[in-house]
């Protein structure tokens, strides 16, 4: 053994036993015990994050990844070693997989820096997923390279094509209203998610996907390929003879997450009318890159960057559709003039020699030209006034058209469970004019941010017809929700923001034209009802919840645990146009 040799594969991070040689020679017995060769021990290491899970079966195809990207990084001449990390799927985890992404991140960082490994192939796909892993490969600073899971396919019912979830929700919300009974929503339950892999429209998976693609961070053409197909199996190979490549390179994350990198991912998240999450998890990756994000500069990108991804819940199409018609590169192909073409990718070359390598189009329907969008401006709109001084998100493109210039009468829930009580309660006073707001399910207040902001139609008014209210929270939606909601709103009211101060009867005004979301009481009556508010009282005394508790940060800073963000914003994205 020669304790002296260069610091890489598996003689990196050597455990602390106060000899280094003695490290490297315990470490070399143990992996042998596996099986592997002294030649195997010389090659450089690609680990692959394992998060597949019984618990998780947006990720139900992870071992078959894993076997392709293991296949390349040894067609490539490097030696893969899968390990695990936390795994999170929306469905399975309690409250919120929101309140446990900034674990993952933790997780996923420290396992990086913990075990040996020249680069690694992060697989992920269910909505958090990525998010924290590139959050934690950003902090690592470990050459890394996102792998998605891909979509699951479509099903059908009663011949008419279904897929999760923004079907679910339109079926579910059929059911409310007592247009279908029992029986159908059973058998539409059959046929919602057709296959494991993730949403198959452009929620929040989805989304993560296109901008791990649009930042440079994952292989060109990787976002669409459904779950279980060739394709994707083929992805996942190149992915791993690409985390080889970038080893050579020392391409790390640093040198890809650039200002740049981090506006071209906000002008596809506007472009591909992705999720309002996209925001969060955008925020809180670039603020491990020291990238604090312009929302004022962000909403004037959304006035010119218009949808031309005719998928749900904005359009018509799923994922499928989407891979079919050219995937992300002909999203980026179209806003050809609009991106940052100068930025690195994963390849080692940039986006517009990886554009320029894609060639041309073809005929389809899926990805409109910016001449023809399926929605003139970007999905996402930026508010601010005195219920969110620190701003709120309305995905525009998926909100009412009639609804988007409204004021009306608040219709006022403290909480969660005051929401579950009373919504469907027949003597509501609600009126389809009225204003729904739900408070305290901000990071802080429930805890973890839970999509709870997509408040469900009272059912008296459901059985009525009615389809959409403006509805105002400090939480979060899903990305395969559609109506006209307020989300986001910052400070959160348990941190004693305007919204806490909202009561019933109150006049709110939305103008999204405006970019204004107002609570029409005088400003010296909100701080007098604010003032008398009671403190809340900790809930919190021990473990994550407390470091969450302590630590996690609002909205606007994309709820990463203060301690983890860069500890200086070096730039700012998108940048001012003058």
């Amino acid at each position: 053994m020669n304790s002296s040799a260069a610091s890489a594969g598996f003689q990196k991070n050597l455990t602390s036993y106060g000899d280094a040689a003695f490290s490297q020679f315990l470490r070399s017995a143990f992996i042998k015990g596996a099986g592997f060769s002294d030649d195997a021990l010389t090659r450089p290491v690609v680990g692959i994050v394992d998060t597949g899970s019984g618990y998780n079966p947006c990720h139900g195809n992870s071992a078959e990844l894993i076997a392709a990207v293991s296949r390349g990084v040894m067609l490539a001449g490097a030696l893969p070693v899968p390990f695990p990390t936390i795994s999170l799927h929306e469905s399975f985890a309690h409250p919120t997989s929101m309140y446990l992404r900034n674990l993952m991140a933790l997780d996923t960082e420290e396992m990086i820096r913990a075990q040996p490994m020249d680069a690694v192939v992060l697989i992920g796909g269910c909505d958090k997923t990525v998010p924290a892993q590139l959050m934690g490969a950003a902090s690592a600073g470990v050459p890394a390279i996102q792998l998605v899971t891909g979509s699951m396919l479509t099903g059908s019912h009663d011949g008419v094509r279904v897929g999760a979830c923004t079907d679910c929700r339109r079926f579910w919300g059929r059911f409310r209203a007592g247009e279908i009974d029992a029986t159908e929503i059973a058998r539409v339950n059959d046929q919602l998610v057709a296959s494991v892999g993730t949403c198959s429209v452009m929620g929040t998976a989805s989304t993560m996907a296109c901008i791990a693609e649009a930042l440079g961070m994952a292989l060109p053409g990787s976002a669409s390929p459904p779950a279980v197909t060739a394709d994707r199996l083929r992805i996942a190979e190149k992915t791993g003879a690409t985390a080889v490549a970038m080893i050579a390179a020392q391409l790390t994350p640093e040198k890809i997450l650039t200002p740049h990198a981090i506006e071209n991912a906000l002008r596809v998240l506007l472009a591909i009318g992705g999720s309002t999450n996209g925001i969060i998890h955008l925020t809180a990756i670039a603020g491990r890159a020291g990238i604090a994000i312009d929302f004022e500069a962000f909403d004037a990108m959304s006035r010119e960057t218009p949808v031309l991804v005719d998928l749900k819940p904005s359009g018509r199409h799923y994922m499928e559709d989407f891979h079919r018609a050219g995937g992300l590169i002909a999203v980026l192909r179209e806003l050809h003039p609009l991106l940052h073409l100068d930025a690195l990718t994963v390849t080692g070359r940039t986006l517009g020699a990886e554009l320029d390598a894609a060639g041309p189009g073809f005929p389809q329907d899926v990805v409109r030209t910016r001449t023809n969008p399926i929605y003139a401006e970007g999905g996402l709109a930026f508010l601010r006034g005195n219920l969110a001084p620190g701003g709120a998100f309305i995905k525009q493109s998926a909100a009412t058209p009639a609804l988007l210039e409204h004021e009306g009468r608040a219709v006022v829930f403290e909480n969660a469970t005051d929401l579950a009580s009373r919504i469907d309660d027949p003597a509501l006073d609600v009126t389809a004019n009225d204003v729904l707001v739900l408070k305290s399910i901000g990071p802080r207040g429930a805890p973890g941010m839970p999509e709870a902001g997509y408040l469900p139609i009272p059912r008296k008014l459901a059985a009525q017809g009615v389809k959409d209210m403006v509805r105002i929270s400090d939480g979060r939606m899903s990305g395969t929700a559609t109506g006209t909601i307020v989300l986001h709103v910052t400070p959160e009211s348990a941190l004693g923001g305007p919204l806490a101060a909202a009561r019933f009867g109150d006049r709110i005004r939305l103008s999204v034209a405006r970019r204004t979301i107002e609570l029409l009481v005088p400003a010296a009556e909100i701080a007098r009802r604010l003032a008398a508010l009671a403190s809340p009282a900790p809930t919190a005394a021990r473990g994550y919840a407390k470091l969450f508790h302590d630590h996690v940060t609002q909205a606007d800073l994309g709820c990463d645990f203060d301690f983890l963000r860069a500890t200086e914003m070096k730039a700012k994205a998108p940048a001012r146009r003058l």
